[in-house]
């Protein structure tokens, strides 16, 4: 009777091990899938807050290059007008 006893005993012990080291397992898989998820929502994060940045300095960009042209249309007859004159100059000065 002892005997059964203690072979229970150490049959139930070694179940108890068995489901303690199959939920340590499941403990782990679990903790690396929570990791790889947060990961990926921290790349998909990034990755947004990039084509947010980006679509940003781009629309900077044009404004800046449409400021640009408006102002250098501003100055194209100055610029003829001046170039006109220099090359006027330099008739008058061959001649």
């Amino acid at each position: 009777m002892k005997t059964e006893v203690l072979k229970d005993i150490k049959k139930a012990e070694e179940e108890y091990q068995s489901t303690i080291s199959k939920a340590q397992e499941e403990k782990k898989q679990r903790h690396s899938q929570a990791e790889l998820e947060a990961d990926n929502l921290a790349s998909e994060e990034a990755r947004h807050q990039a084509a947010l940045k980006h679509a940003e300095i781009i629309k900077s960009g044009n404004q800046r290059a449409a400021a640009l042209r408006v102002k250098g249309e501003q100055n194209l007859s100055k610029a003829v007008q001046l170039l006109v004159l220099r090359f006027k100059e330099q008739l008058h000065v061959r001649a």
